[in-house]
């Protein structure tokens, strides 16, 4: 039985068909249920219609598969919902080249989620906070009596914060917060079912009013970080040397630290790579973006995601940290077969692996276009495989896509209008 490899070369010149049967081959054939990733029809509209409401139909996106990628010493074919071209490519071809330099390298923090109980209406905000903190005992067994499953996983909610705010519109609010290690969940459904049980226990303790109770997106202790150390002589292009281009990572990198107009654009590449992944698994990707750019702007200014630096030896080093509050278990998690086929792809065993590999593709794409904006500049590769959607939208079908997207890139102008004109003289 072949052994699971992600080292593949040359998957964009086959078919999608030709691809499946390729990973499937990589993969040892260990990997049961992923046809459900080749499957247009795996969701069903029974499904659907159980999923959310009021639903008419289902909307589609291309799902492709990132290889070459290495994270802890481990391979994994990563799954990539997203309709943006190079995406995929980038993030597969820098995978390769951090590949040959050992790998990336991921840790992350226990799954710990909080929720938010705001209380308002109280005159001693200070003392309400002691009575509180009095209470901490009586307050966790309280949230934690109704999830004995999570506690028997050795989740549940294991502290409390409390928050004081002033402000002239409402005057004093007290804030609680209950910080929930909710295991290989998302959390959120978790958090809140606690946050409403304890609301009135909360208000009664400090004679305050409960208003909101509801998890915060900003998961700031459940963080992933990523590290990656790349030669010089791996950035080497043909036209570019790899000193050049290292030094070019770092100095766009400074920018988006300091100037958040490029910060903006900077982590919008990063989340190229993490949003795919977070889709493709059933995850709640409004959440992921939430927390992440709340996270950038954490110290008052809102700043790039990553760090680029370089070591001693002139090697290039890569990080990046970021919160990722992702799920393997409920939601669309277990019930989107594709979704199922995607975590069993990559051989998922819990949800902090799922959030390092998320985060491994999100610098690796991070690193793709900083490489880019380097070199030849980010439109030259984005617009070569652009062309094949322009292709497309003037018409064009079967095998005349790929020729008249060369045509468009060779001739410079990856236009409609130049599509249109390729295949009327072609026909």
């Amino acid at each position: 039985m072949t052994k699971y490899c992600s080292q593949l070369s040359g998957l964009r010149h086959l078919s999608p068909s030709a691809r499946f049967e390729k990973i499937d081959e990589a993969t040892g054939e260990l990997m049961s249920g992923i046809e459900s990733l080749s499957d247009a029809t795996a969701l069903s509209m029974a499904s659907a219609d159980g999923m959310i409401e009021n639903v008419i139909g289902l909307f589609e996106l291309p799902l492709g598969v990132a290889a070459n990628f290495q994270i802890n010493g481990k391979d994994y074919f990563v799954p990539m919902a997203v309709e943006e071209p190079s995406v995929v490519a980038a993030a597969s071809y820098m995978a390769k080249i951090v590949r040959e330099n050992g790998g990336f390298k991921a840790v992350s923090s226990a799954p710990i989620m909080r929720a938010q109980i705001q209380l308002l209406g109280i005159g001693d905000p200070f003392g309400a906070r002691q009575k509180l903190l009095q209470h901490k005992d009586e307050i966790l067994a309280l949230a934690n009596s109704k999830d004995r499953v999570l506690i028997e996983l050795g989740g549940g909610c294991c502290d409390i914060e409390i928050e004081i705010f002033e402000d002239t519109r409402i005057g004093s609010m007290v804030v609680l917060h209950l910080l929930v290690d909710v295991r290989d969940a998302m959390g959120a459904n978790t958090v809140n079912t606690m946050a409403e049980l304890v609301a009135p226990f909360a208000a009664q303790i400090t004679g305050g009013d409960a208003r909101l109770r509801i998890l915060s997106n900003l998961a700031d202790r459940r963080i992933v970080s990523v590290y990656v150390s790349i030669s010089r002589d791996s950035l080497t292009t043909n036209n570019f040397d790899g000193d050049r281009v290292a030094s070019g990572i770092v100095e766009a990198c400074v920018l988006a630290e300091i100037d958040p107009y490029r910060a903006a654009t900077h982590n919008k590449g990063i989340m190229n790579g993490i949003d795919p992944v977070v889709l493709a698994t059933g995850n709640d990707w409004r959440a992921v973006e939430a927390g992440a750019h709340a996270w950038a702007a954490k110290d008052g200014q809102y700043t790039s995601l990553t760090r680029w630096e370089r070591d001693k030896s002139g090697n290039l080093i890569g990080t990046l940290e970021l919160p990722m509050p992702v799920g393997i278990v409920g939601g669309a998690t277990k019930t989107h077969p594709a979704a199922k086929a995607a975590l069993n792809l990559m051989r998922i065993g819990s949800a902090n692996e799922l959030a390092e590999v998320i985060a491994s593709v999100g610098l690796a794409q991070n690193m793709a276009a900083l490489r880019a904006l380097s070199t030849e500049g980010i439109q030259r590769g984005h617009m070569a495989l652009h062309a094949r959607n322009i292709a497309i939208a003037a018409g064009a079908t079967g095998a005349e896509i790929d020729h008249i997207a060369k045509e468009l890139v060779r001739i410079g102008d990856v236009s409609v209008d130049r599509a249109h004109g390729l295949l009327t003289i072609q026909k």
